[in-house]
């Protein structure tokens, strides 16, 4: 935008701001699902390691900085919790994404029509 902008309407600059607001948002939400999409995959592939193990086997799990010795089953259970959780927020997340994107194209075409208007 730069030194152009005082020159447009005042309605096409807020209009232009929140084009850009919208951005940061979908940078934002595309971001975290991705991050949660990566430990969802994480922990899928831990559970099925888990899955593989007889219950005997020696299971540690990470808490802050240190590796604590815990029981297969309550290492398992918290791992469904907490996918399940994650795969709920990446819905979340993805909805959120859709509504974004098309509230960006909605805006990307007013603009557009209102540049073209004001040529």
């Amino acid at each position: 935008m730069g030194e152009e902008t005082p020159s447009l309407p005042p309605q096409l600059r807020e209009q232009l701001l929140r084009f850009q607001q919208l951005q940061r948002t979908l940078e934002v939400v595309v971001s975290q699902k991705t991050q949660l999409e990566l430990e969802f995959s994480e922990i899928e592939r831990a559970l099925s390691e888990l899955e593989k193990m007889d219950d005997e086997t020696a299971v540690y799990k990470s808490v802050g900085s240190l590796l604590v010795r815990s029981g297969r089953q309550k290492v398992m259970d918290e791992l469904k919790d907490r996918k399940d959780i994650v795969n709920t927020r990446v819905t979340v997340l993805a909805r959120q994404e859709e509504s974004t994107r098309k509230k960006l194209m909605e805006l990307q075409k007013r603009v557009q029509a209102q540049l073209k208007r004001a040529e």
